[in-house]
């Protein structure tokens, strides 16, 4: 039986742990499992027990401990590990390409913070975020031309790899949305129009934007609208920060973290999602937010673009203009907004849709070979 392992021993939580879940879950779904020997490297035993019918696991609790043992484990544990055993294929499934000696090698790199132009007066809201935007991309060079393919979310990354690194052995794949629900019509009962920007206050996701656009509107004594922002102050020094400057604005309602649950309730309700995140892979917010065919106001960058596809009511604002930002709520707010419908650019091939794509394209490959 041959042997495929999938590494991610930094990934404990959120979105990236999400990911790790969705992309072992395939593996079992599709029973890839019955042809090969799956080990899965993992951070801790405990976050991955569903699975201990179908794959071997093999923890490193110290991994999120120090960058020191995440480096070790990757640059020199992999590879003792690696010359023991007759591997197959070797997935990283975050970012760093590990020295390992295998078939096939393959590294998906979703972590955008090399190609975040975070300015010094930033350096504030996290020196990790800092240094990650600096020297990230260094990281990233390691062993990346040794890999038969690199794996991106999205075809804008695809050109910024080929363009830094000089490979083009590269993959775009989309992530797998499995946890989707539906969400209620809206009923419109004339009451005020609700806008909703959902997001975990980081540096990046640009609040401010936002709230200096409902400062703009309640200057032209704008009233009947409210705006939902998941921030209450108490997450961080950037959420803080924000609710120092921000809390006495009218119409900014800080609500705080959400339950999913009540998350979908308020998109059942809301008009209009804003999401004017300055750097994203993907967007989730974008991707749930569409179940519901209203409008959305988004940033004017490649991923918005791609995460957005084809779309019949959306507007793309740059995302340091406040005052076209402002007025295009405004229009909202009076119903003068006019849709403008989005069409989904073609992305080259190598193309995946999903996990279950993507693994049918990295075994095929792997069969190829016998």
């Amino acid at each position: 039986m041959r042997t495929l392992v999938v590494s991610g021993i930094n990934l404990v939580d959120g979105g990236a742990l999400s990911v790790f879940y969705d992309f072992l879950d395939v593996l079992i779904e599709c029973e890839y499992y019955k042809e090969y020997k799956v080990i899965a490297m993992v951070s801790s035993k405990k976050l991955f027990e569903k699975y201990n019918d179908y794959i071997e696991l093999i923890e490193f609790p110290k991994s999120k401990k120090s960058w020191i043992y995440r480096l070790y484990y990757e640059y020199i544990f992999f590879k003792k590990f690696s010359n023991k055993r007759n591997i197959d294929i070797w997935i990283s499934l975050h970012d760093i390409t590990p020295n390992v000696k295998a078939k096939k090698r393959y590294v998906y790199c979703h972590n955008p913070s090399p190609f975040n132009h975070m300015k010094l007066t930033e350096i504030k809201y996290g020196l990790k975020y800092y240094l990650f935007s600096k020297f990230y991309k260094y990281l990233y060079r390691i062993n990346i031309k040794k890999n038969t393919a690199v794996i991106v979310q999205q075809e804008w990354l695809r050109n910024e790899f080929k363009n830094f690194f000089k490979i083009n052995n590269i993959i775009v794949a989309r992530p797998s949305i499995s946890n989707l629900r539906k969400i209620e019509k809206k009923i419109d009962n004339g009451q005020k129009v609700t806008f909703i920007y959902p997001s975990y206050p980081r540096y990046y996701k640009n609040f401010e934007v936002l709230c200096k656009a409902v400062e703009y509107i309640n200057d032209r004594n704008i009233k009947n609208f409210e705006v939902i922002l998941t921030v209450d102050g108490s997450e961080n020094k950037y959420s803080n920060d924000l609710i120092k400057k921000y809390k006495n604005v009218s119409n900014i309602n800080f609500m705080g973290l959400l339950s999913r649950e009540r998350l979908y309730s308020i998109y059942s309700d809301a008009d209009c999602l804003i999401f004017m995140s300055k750097l994203e892979t993907w967007g989730m917010p974008i991707i749930e937010f569409m179940e519901t065919q209203r409008t959305m106001l988004i940033s004017d960058l490649p991923y918005a673009y791609e995460t957005v596809g084809n779309y019949n009511d959306v507007s793309f604002i740059n995302v340091d203009d406040y005052q076209l930002l402002a007025k295009e709520m405004i229009n909202i707010i009076q119903k003068k907004h006019v849709q403008k419908k989005n069409i989904a650019m073609p992305i080259t091939q190598p193309y995946a849709k999903n996990w279950n794509e993507l693994l049918k394209m990295l075994l095929k490959i792997e069969d190829n070979l016998d």
